[in-house]
């Protein structure tokens, strides 16, 4: 499911306890990264994590777990060169399910 033009997460809303795959084709990507690190964390940034992502093409994609208490991922983007994305200051935000 396309959460924007940018990123996709399936599935949408993610499931507590269970991955989804996040996938990002945004700003640093089409701006030729090199990698590109998911930041995430749940319910307001709390356990913050850094995963790098895989490239497909021209987009990046990784998945993640969510725990089974988890009610919202807040997550932005980072390349190698420490630019970010994060959706203007708003972060994305996943409703988890």
């Amino acid at each position: 499911m396309s959460y924007d033009d940018r990123v996709f997460v399936d599935p949408t809303p993610l499931r507590a306890g269970s991955k989804g795959r996040i996938q990002y084709q945004g700003l640093l990507a089409k701006a030729g990264a090199d990698k590109v690190y998911l930041h995430y964390g749940v319910d307001g940034w709390r356990k913050p994590a850094l995963i790098c992502m895989d490239r497909i093409g021209d987009r990046f994609e990784t998945e993640i777990k969510t725990t089974v208490s988890s009610k919202e991922i807040d997550f932005c983007f980072k390349d190698s060169a420490d630019h970010w994305d994060n959706n203007s200051g708003m972060d994305w935000k996943m409703e988890v399910v």
